[in-house]
């Protein structure tokens, strides 16, 4: 039996994750945390509730956490847990590069696994348009799109990052030398390896992404649509379960579950 602490649990995909956790035979919810003045009716779960890690990790040694929040909050986590040593599952998108530095030096202290999209389709994605990229060869230009729901603080998704790096790194691109996360007025056309990821934001778009790849006289469109946050759930629960044998000493990401 793997116990969990969910991060964030009356949020939306705290709440997802909460009810996930409480309907498995092998997980039990072993504490659940959200911010000053929203925990209310949480002890109504019947578990360790709190406001702060160091409230909550103290009391439920060794449960692996689930987090979902925001960078800052995220960071805070990973230092009370590299004290305590819970493990951290970690689905926060929107870190900059120095913020992610720091999550890898947690996970020298403790495990930490790291994944920008939980979903096996994503992961899976993830394998499958390298090998498009070199088979496509240069004369095809890459493009990514990506559609979330109006309340998503983050653009471009963490999701859209990683795919659209993926496919920068198979054609042998840096990033961030290359991206264009945004294009308006006389720009000039469009340079031979510049990768552009357009954000759209409207109702209750739990996350669509499509890649795609623009040649002479066709187009190849690879969608992936989450249909449920459900989805993310699972994922993350299934690297939880996988995450409590692990030691630290790296961060582990989707690919060690494969």
């Amino acid at each position: 039996m793997t116990e969990v602490v969910i991060m964030g649990a009356k949020g939306r995909m705290g709440d997802t994750l909460v009810r996930c956790t409480q309907q498995s035979d092998d997980l039990k919810l072993a504490g659940v945390l959200e911010r000053a003045g929203c925990e209310g009716g949480l002890d109504a779960l019947g578990c360790v509730c709190g406001t702060s890690p160091e409230e909550v990790l103290t009391k439920v040694p060794g449960a692996v956490v689930v987090d979902f929040t925001s960078p800052s909050v995220t960071l805070k986590l990973l230092e009370t847990a590299s004290i305590t040593g819970n493990p951290v599952v970690i689905g926060t998108t929107g870190m900059t590069s120095e913020e992610l530095e720091q999550v890898e030096e947690y996970a020298k202290k403790v495990p930490v696994f790291l994944a920008p999209n939980m979903s096996v389709g994503v992961n899976v994605l993830l394998k499958i348009l390298p090998e498009l990229v070199r088979m496509l060869g240069p004369a095809y230009d890459m493009e990514m799109t990506e559609i979330h729901h109006n309340k998503k603080v983050d653009s471009p998704s963490g999701t859209a990052l990683k795919l659209a790096q993926c496919m920068a790194e198979a054609r042998g691109l840096v990033y961030d030398e290359v991206k264009k996360h945004a294009r308006d007025g006389i720009i000039g056309a469009r340079t031979k390896d510049e990768i552009g990821v357009l954000a759209v934001r409207g109702g209750d778009v739990v996350g669509d992404h499509t890649a795609y790849f623009l040649g002479p006289g066709e187009r190849i469109e690879v969608t992936h649509r989450a249909h449920s946050r459900e989805t993310f759930a699972q994922g993350a629960l299934r690297a939880a379960r996988w995450l409590s044998g692990q030691k630290p000493g790296k961060l582990y990401s989707m690919a060690d579950i494969f």
